[in-house]
């Protein structure tokens, strides 16, 4: 009898990334790198807020005092037999640890060096500091969201944060690393959220000030048309319509026994076709609208709230064993794999950089005070 095939290593499986990122977009990004299986090492200063404890799974955390010259010879050293260093300081920051593009290219040059900041490296407001609302409204993304009547809202932070700022980082990164495998020549990313918020309105852009998105809150895709906007149900929840197309459009109207579908391009019936729907809604919860709904070209789904998400029957199926509070790996490269975890306690500096082939003495003057100050929690803020 032969033995099992060996098990399939994920795809990024040899890829040493190391990430001086703090707070979100760099170990999100970081995050989604781990998950497809490179290994990151996490480096900290040993202080408790400096990352967001949920990014840290599949990650290795080490603690560096890099204002002392063995942290930072002990950094180097890592980064000589890395492909990718990723670091989120305003510009400056990182020449003064002894961590910028000049310094490490120097040791490596295959390295891939990701700076990911919201202003990005050059620019008035390079220095500044802000966060993803700030980014979001310079990128021109922010005034058109929101209602009408009301001030603009940002959609939590998912925008210029994660989209704009840590998935742009991680794709440039991939692009990069293949480059510097095939040529032994790495390169500095600039990744700017701000530039990622204005490729993500790439197709939206030409339609602002025209008939299809005339202002803010008001559109094909702003939630104002009839066809593309939630409903309240009987039960108090809401479901989300996105009937745009005819075809679609005629399925929603022929689903709910309304008779032969109006023109819903027609900017007339739009009132009519509004009122039609809302009052069909109210007859039946959210959840028997979902089950009725499955299964048809009629495009509506239930509005869940997060931790919903786990009980949605097509979610459970395809992300089963999936905790209620975790995301999943992507892509679903296979649905058996589940996020690889993180022991807030394992402290490795000391195996990393016994690794490396640095003595006792030497780890020791260069970890820092503290534990792995990449593994703590720093979010949310205490309120009160």
């Amino acid at each position: 009898m032969q033995d099992p095939a060996p098990e399939r290593p994920l795809p990024l499986h040899g890829l040493r990334v190391v990430d001086m990122s703090r707070l979100a977009p760099g170990p999100y990004a970081t995050m989604l790198l781990a998950d497809l299986g490179a290994e990151v090492i996490a480096v900290g200063g040993g202080r408790s807020s400096e990352a967001i404890s949920v990014f840290m799974r599949g990650k290795t955390a080490i603690a560096l005092d890099l204002k002392g010259e063995a942290g930072r010879q002990a950094l180097h050293t890592l980064v000589a037999s890395a492909d990718v260093f990723v670091e989120g300081f305003r510009p400056g920051a990182a020449a003064r640890l002894g961590a910028d593009y000049g310094t490490l290219s120097a040791l490596n040059p295959a390295l891939v060096y990701c700076s990911l900041t919201g202003y990005g490296q050059s620019g008035p407001r390079a220095g500044d500091a802000g966060h993803d609302i700030n980014y979001l409204a310079i990128g021109g993304a922010l005034g058109a969201f929101g209602e009408p009547d009301r001030p603009p809202r940002a959609p939590l932070n998912l925008v210029a944060d994660f989209a704009g700022g840590s998935i742009v980082a991680a794709f440039s990164i991939l692009a990069a690393a293949i480059e510097a495998r095939a040529t032994g020549q790495g390169r500095h990313l600039d990744v700017a959220m701000i530039d990622g918020v204005r490729s993500l309105m790439a197709m939206h852009l030409p339609l602002w000030n025209t008939i299809h998105n005339p202002a803010r809150g008001e559109g094909l895709l702003a939630g104002s048309m009839p066809f593309y906007r939630t409903y309240h149900c009987a039960c108090g929840g809401f479901v989300a319509v996105g009937a745009l197309e005819r075809p679609f459009f005629v399925a929603l109207w022929t689903a709910l026994g309304l008779g032969e579908a109006p023109d819903h391009m027609k900017r007339a019936n739009w009132p009519a076709i509004e009122e039609r729907l809302a009052e069909a809604f109210l007859t039946k919860s959210r959840d028997a609208w979902s089950e009725h709904f499955i299964g048809t070209d009629a495009c509506v789904t239930p509005v869940l709230a997060p931790d919903e998400f786990s009980g949605d029957p097509h979610n459970a199926a395809r992300h089963a064993g999936l905790g209620a509070d975790t995301v999943p790996v992507l892509p679903a490269l296979d649905p058996q794999i589940l996020p690889r975890g993180f022991d807030p306690e394992d402290d490795a500096t000391d195996r990393v950089l016994a690794a490396l082939g640095l003595d006792a003495a030497t780890i020791a003057a260069a970890r820092a005070p503290k534990g792995p100050g990449a593994s703590g929690m720093a979010w949310p803020p205490e309120l009160s």
